[in-house]
């Protein structure tokens, strides 16, 4: 097993990528702390791991700094230490500068960029006190690296995480902790169903429209994400720091 007995936390864990990253880091022996808003939902998410899953839920919203620290100590005092943190938990507004208002850019702000950093701080101080290093995987975008028409909030905090995660590599890599990033680019998420709604498709009609698009052919699955994360997490890649890993289907490159 990959990560077995290593103790992680997932933020953004009670859907999508942050879901799935639960099942397959649980299903490779780790002992997961997973994070997200609402309650029912990370219930239901715990109920799907396997019956010898060390696993814990705490309900609570990234934006507010203490509780970022909160979330990290609480891993730390249930598992006793954290060894990697997933710190996937975001949010999308699909609109251009003139429709973005200033409440829904702060917003993007303080999820996808001061709650990464927040995280990543607190699980860095954790690493270093325990003195054996560990991992942070980070979840930027294909839009990270290039952009998007009509998603400029996004394509911003997304950039941001990105050079984060290279300056969070340079900083910390003395002291064992390796942070690296995944760039997804399309995957079966509610975040993709909702944007599709939006455009008026029919979900299923929508992915298979979209997936058409892309070099591959589909829609990315979320476990396909999770995996690249788990490598990310584990010691497999015990040499990539400060790496951007796409995950996109080749669409960034082409």
């Amino acid at each position: 097993m990959k990560l077995k007995d290593k103790a992680v936390l997932i933020t953004g864990a009670t859907s999508g990528i942050g879901a799935a990253c639960a099942r397959v880091f649980a299903a490779e022996g780790a002992r997961v702390m997973l994070t997200g808003r609402d309650e029912g939902r990370g219930q239901k998410v715990l109920a799907g791991l396997p019956k010898s899953a060390n696993a814990a839920f705490l309900a609570g919203d990234v934006k507010a700094r203490a509780f970022c620290d909160r979330v990290v100590d609480e891993t730390c005092a249930r598992f006793g230490r954290i060894d990697c943190l997933v710190n996937n938990a975001g949010i999308i507004h699909r609109t251009d500068a003139l429709a973005t208002s200033d409440e829904d850019w702060l917003e993007a702000m303080a999820v996808n960029v001061n709650a990464v950093f927040f995280l990543a701080r607190a699980a860095v101080r954790a690493m270093k006190r325990q003195g054996t290093g560990g991992s942070i995987v980070m979840m930027s975008s294909e839009w990270g690296i290039t952009a998007g028409k009509g998603h400029v909030a996004y394509c911003t905090t997304k950039g941001a995480v990105a050079n984060m995660t290279r300056a969070l590599a340079l900083d910390h890599i003395e002291d064992g902790i390796r942070v690296n990033a995944v760039c997804p680019g399309e995957v079966r998420t509610p975040m993709l169903e909702a944007g599709l709604l939006r455009r008026g498709y029919e979900i299923e009609e929508g992915f298979k429209r979209l997936g058409a698009t892309l070099p591959i052919g589909r829609v990315a699955e979320p476990e396909e994400v999770a995996r690249v994360m788990l490598f990310l997490a584990s010691d497999d890649a015990s040499y990539m720091a400060g790496a951007l890993v796409s995950v996109d289907a080749g669409s960034s490159v082409r």
